[in-house]
């Protein structure tokens, strides 16, 4: 007999999971054999495990739980709409009012050209309904042959078919026959990867960068290609902060072939970066955005994607019916939350003290971890950050791929009481957007000690050398 009650031993969890549990992203056979951590409740930015050790959640959950844990305004507004309708769809010429009120919310706090939303369960799905909707645009306007997206690679976009296919990361292309037609990629902006490499600094790289796009534009053939999605600050690809001058280059290139831009905000959005959404931050005027995680701080799950008004004047007064949704499109619970989620960064004002506060003080503070031995790049924006992890300092010369130092450090990240993810040998984090200064110096020291002992390790086993 199934329950919720937390009396079980952590083995017991453990067992439990390992018999039924197939976790994403996961070499089942290898956590069997380890166990899981098994996370039994959450208050502000910390987590604690059912050993009752206490965790900073340095990535917010997955990128998602931008107001901190325990929120009671969201808790409440769950609570009373599960009362009053906890489902309904927006099938059959139907709407409940918290997706109304949503919509309404959403359209004053995205740039000016946002006025419409389609809602979607996640961000997957999102950046699923983007494919349909950029390629229905293009068919409405009697263009049916631009099929094209261009997106980049190490750029993650989500899980499903078409969604990993818009991502640009190999692991996930070498399972299930991906991408699928009519998506390609061009390079990331990474300078660290690309530009030091060239002895470029990172404006010209960021210009370099960003006519790779035109390149693959006049390789497909202009006429072919109807959008390109990227994240304004890649996420889940390690952080990759691109060069002031990147984004802007890349709306001049959209706009002169009349390609639709596509923002993936399902990590930017909702005051990560400083501002409501990256874009605004990054300084490029996109004509869709897709969202999710912040939208809800991931307390429910919700996604969608804002349509500007040059794609929802197509789609609403030329376009028909367009054949696409979800069971749980505007759901009426994850849609409470969400509204109540936005009152709440307003009220708080989290926006503006990631922007003039906490945000700065981070990057005050990556700073002076950049001088750590282990440290070869330092980078944040706004609530976000990296370390890119180096053997040699002085040449920037990378570990061997075979020693996995990065989960080298994430490992002892886990054992101080700290959640901070590796990408390769890239260490990021992404805190709640409520952290307070006195909590990011509780983090840094917690990265600075784990760094400390990840460097030990090397010495030790003579990866230095």
């Amino acid at each position: 007999m199934s329950t919720l009650s937390t009396a079980r031993t952590t083995a017991q969890w453990q067992a439990a999971d390992a018999a039924h549990f197939l976790h994403p992203f996961t070499d089942f056979q290898s956590l069997a054999r380890k166990g899981s951590r098994i996370v039994t409740r959450a208050d502000n930015i910390y987590l604690w495990d059912s050993d009752g050790h206490k965790i900073l959640d340095a990535m917010s959950g997955l990128w998602c739980v931008n107001v901190g844990y325990g929120q009671r305004a969201l808790i409440d507004a769950a609570t009373k709409q599960l009362t009053e309708l906890p489902f309904y769809n927006a099938f059959f010429q139907t709407a409940t009012p918290p997706a109304i009120e949503l919509a309404e919310l959403l359209a004053e706090v995205s740039p000016p050209q946002f006025q419409h939303v389609f809602f979607s369960g996640s961000g997957s799905e999102g950046n699923d309904t983007v494919v349909r909707m950029v390629r229905r645009y293009w068919d409405i306007l009697g263009q049916p042959g631009r099929q094209v997206i261009i997106s980049r690679v190490n750029a993650y976009h989500g899980s499903t078919m078409a969604g990993a296919s818009l991502g640009g990361m190999s692991g996930m292309h070498a399972q299930g026959g991906l991408p699928i037609p009519g998506i390609v990629h061009i390079e990331q902006p990474h300078w660290w990867q690309h530009g030091r490499t060239q002895g470029l600094d990172r404006e010209a790289f960021g210009l370099q960068a960003a006519r790779w796009l035109e390149d693959k534009i006049l390789e497909v053939g202009p006429d072919k290609v109807a959008a390109f999605i990227g994240e304004p600050v890649q996420g889940a690809g390690g952080v990759i902060v691109p060069p002031a001058s990147y984004w802007p280059e890349v709306q001049r290139i959209c706009d002169k072939y009349g390609i639709l831009l596509v923002s993936d905000e399902v990590i930017c959005g909702f005051g990560r970066t400083g501002r409501w959404f990256g874009c605004e931050t990054m300084g490029f005027r996109p004509d869709l955005m897709t969202f999710a995680k912040g939208v809800s701080s991931g307390y429910v799950p919700l996604g969608g994607v804002m349509v500007g008004d040059r794609v929802a004047k197509v789609l609403v007064e030329r376009g028909g019916e367009f054949a696409h949704g979800y069971t749980y499109s505007g759901h009426p619970v994850a849609c409470a939350v969400a509204v109540a989620n936005i009152r709440l960064i307003r009220e708080q004002g989290l926006v503006e003290r990631v922007r003039d506060d906490v945000g700065p003080y981070l990057a005050e503070q990556f700073r002076d971890l950049a001088a750590h031995p282990l440290v070869g790049e330092a980078q944040t924006c706004g609530l976000m950050g990296a370390l890119q992890l180096v053997r040699d300092k002085a040449t920037g010369a990378a570990f061997a791929e075979a020693i996995e130092f990065g989960m080298v450090c994430r490992g002892h990240c886990f054992r101080e009481g700290l959640i901070m993810r590796a990408v390769g040998d890239r260490m990021i984090i992404a805190p709640p957007l409520v952290i307070t200064r006195a909590q990011i110096d509780e983090m840094v020291a917690l990265i600075r000690r784990c760094l400390d002992l990840a460097l030990a390790d090397a010495r030790r086993e003579g990866w230095l050398g």
